[in-house]
């Protein structure tokens, strides 16, 4: 007792007024031997008896059930965009479980429930001894917790922690990287409020309200009253009378027997009825005030009565984009902060999937991806992952409507019109320029396209110069040995075949944006020879596609071939490595120029065909077109003839400079980089 006497005397003396007695004990006194925080209906309001409230029960389990469901990923920034970083330790741990013992829900929701509660909630970090990484998340009791701020030098403090777990033995002092800690409404940087704590009053006439009603249905739903007998009556007498009465008509199981009165006694009520005392309109006015508390929206925790078909949906907008986004923000915050090492802060960041609770119903998810569709910034393959459904091939092309093509020409154009009005008012020499416009429209997503496919092959042949070829100073026993150049080339062969990874990966994405740029082109190639019936190219881009699958297949191969065969063995690998690195910065750029240019001619030469046009004209663009592009600028042939043929040489300005054809040419371009195009002859 001495500990507690000390207590006691140190506060009385700290204490003005008068000191605190058995008969007249202060607040503080209360609480010391209640544990309850003081509050004006006289009820013990702790974080245990509020979880008892049915409507705080019901906000702090919304909050944090959605807190916790919501799948938290981690991610890595890219130039453009992001990706999911599945291999960084955290993915798993945020996404999947934190521990053996608990999922990430379980997880998760323990520790937002914490934050309301106590203004706190804490996890121990365990991290590998030898490599520091983060192995293991496990909660922290709040009540045993007690955060310490510690200065660290000027004007630098850092937050540590003392757990103190009597029961068990335990008494640590954690450091920063130990504890993951998130902090409640209004968080000071040592702990947020216990939101228990201040709604103490509004709790603690909520449970008195129950408790008022409990007692009210045992007292057989009346309200108490007084026994009068005419005359003076012993203490003895009294006593019996009192309890033979409630033992007749108190509790719920007695209700309506009835009571005989004897000798001239008369019973009177004392006290209002429960509608007089608007007992339910209390009870619900507390319902609305706990929303108010937890900045919910009432029909969340079951207050219906203003809740609309018009405006719940907009209602659960509301408590997605202000009341949860605040607590997920905290716990984001909190793992970049406390989880990430600075150099990974910059690349890599946590963030939640709240689509799900943002979703309306079928008609209105369908419509909002129709317009995603229309409008260019969702695929099919974004639609279907949204509704967890598995990718298609093809599905990752992005369309758009062919009036939203940017139109060229001059200033006084106005920006919506389309490329079938420009076609129309350029008919003639100069038509082909709305071709050049839908070209522009289709190099973007051809880039994309191409860079998949060479990072896809860094990927492949990079794994194939671990596997196969050797190290500058490891012995291949002659090339007969498993890591060896021909190893190597044997393995690059079957990556290339026909029907290998690469070409399948390049048919799946060419396919569909080929097929629809020549759509568009046969489009304005139809208008510009006033060509009214259906074109359908869609033969004619797969044929198209599998020949430029092959040659690229036949190209790459060939290329990485020589290196191997010319490099020194030493510096295969390094020169190898070399050549797909390049294709990955420049092949994606020079590829969408040149397909650009041959495939909206090669389209429109069809279309063409198709509308009887007979010759067709060489026409060049720009001032600085090249010297030999100026030699074919104007000139005509059957449509079904070559501008050059096969091994003819064009003279360049300089004496000696030509340049020889390697294929029969039926539209440009005739060299890397040119830009000419077709135009039909009347």
């Amino acid at each position: 007792m001495g500990f507690l006497r000390t207590a006691v005397q140190a506060v009385e003396r700290a204490t003005s007024g008068p000191l605190s007695g058995i008969a007249t004990p202060e607040k503080w006194v209360e609480e010391w031997w209640t544990g309850g925080i003081h509050n004006s209906a006289g009820v013990r309001v702790d974080q245990e008896t509020a979880m008892m409230y049915a409507p705080y029960f019901a906000g702090v389990r919304v909050i944090s059930e959605d807190v916790g469901g919501l799948p938290l990923l981690m991610y890595e920034r890219l130039e453009r965009g992001k990706q999911r970083a599945t291999d960084h330790p955290l993915y798993a741990l945020l996404h999947d479980a934190p521990n053996d013992m608990m999922g990430a829900l379980a997880f998760r929701e323990n520790l937002t429930g914490h934050c309301m509660n106590w203004g706190r909630g804490a996890a121990y970090v365990v991290t590998h001894q030898r490599t520091g990484v983060i192995e293991e998340l496990w909660p922290l009791r709040p009540d045993r917790l007690h955060v310490k701020c510690r200065r660290m030098g000027n004007g630098r403090f850092q937050r540590w922690y003392q757990y103190l777990d009597d029961v068990n033995g335990i008494y640590a002092n954690l450091a920063p990287g130990e504890v993951l800690f998130v902090g409640g409404v209004g968080d000071n940087g040592l702990g947020g409020h216990s939101i228990v704590e201040l709604a103490a009053n509004s709790i603690g006439l909520g449970l008195a309200t129950e408790h008022y009603g409990a007692k009210t249905f045992d007292n057989n739903s009346a309200p108490g009253g007084i026994l009068t007998h005419p005359d003076t009556v012993s203490d003895e007498a009294r006593k019996r009378m009192r309890a033979d009465w409630e033992n007749l008509h108190r509790g719920i199981n007695r209700a309506g027997l009835m009571a005989i009165m004897e000798e001239g006694v008369t019973w009177t009520s004392v006290g209002l009825p429960n509608d007089a005392n608007q007992f339910l309109e209390t009870r619900k006015l507390q319902v609305t005030d706990m929303s108010r508390w937890l900045r919910l929206p009432p029909h969340m925790i079951g207050d219906l009565d203003r809740a609309t078909f018009s405006n719940i949906e907009q209602q659960q907008l509301d408590y997605v984009s202000m009341a949860l986004a605040s607590w997920l923000t905290r716990w984001e915050q909190a793992i970049v902060t406390q989880l990430l090492l600075p150099e990974e802060r910059a690349r890599y960041f946590p963030e939640h999937l709240v689509d799900a609770l943002l979703r309306g119903d079928t008609a209105a998810r369908y419509a909002a991806y129709a317009i995603g569709r229309q409008w260019g910034w969702l695929s099919a393959n974004d639609v279907r992952e949204r509704e967890n459904m598995n990718p298609v091939d093809g599905g990752d092309a992005y369309l758009v409507p062919l009036n939203m093509v940017p139109a060229a020409g001059s200033s006084d154009a106005g920006p919506a019109r389309s490329i079938m009005r420009l076609a129309r008012a350029l008919r003639g020499r100069r038509s082909w320029k709305a071709r050049a416009n839908v070209t522009d429209a289709w190099v973007s997503k051809i880039v994309d396209a191409d860079q998949e496919v060479a990072d896809l092959e860094a990927e492949k042949v990079g794994k194939l110069v671990d596997e196969h070829l050797p190290a500058p100073d490891e012995d291949t026993d002659g090339g007969r040995g498993r890591r060896s150049v021909l190893a190597f080339l044997a393995a690059l062969r079957t990556l290339y075949a026909d029907d290998g990874p690469i070409a399948e990966r390049m048919t799946s994405l060419w396919l569909p944006i080929f097929t629809s740029f020549a759509a568009d082109v046969a489009t304005e190639a139809a208008d510009e020879v006033g060509y009214e019936d259906d074109v359908d190219l869609s033969k004619w881009s797969r044929a198209y596609v599998q020949s430029h699958v092959g040659y690229r297949i036949s190209s790459s191969f060939g290329q990485l071939r020589k290196i191997a065969d010319e490099s020194e063995s030493d510096q295969v690998a390094a020169d190898i490595v070399a050549r797909f690195t390049k294709w990955q910065d420049e092949r994606p750029q020079e590829v969408a120029r040149w397909e650009g240019t041959q495939l909206s001619n090669a389209a429109a030469r069809e279309t063409w065909k198709d509308a009887g046009v007979r010759s067709l004209k060489w026409v060049t663009q720009g001032s600085k077109t090249c010297p030999y592009c100026k030699k074919l600028d104007g000139a005509t042939t059957p449509i079904e003839d070559p501008f050059i043929s096969k091994g003819d040489e064009l003279d360049g300005d300089a004496e000696g400079e030509k340049l020889t054809a390697k294929r029969n040419t039926f539209h440009p371009p005739v060299h890397v980089g040119c830009d000419c195009q077709v135009v039909p002859v009347p």
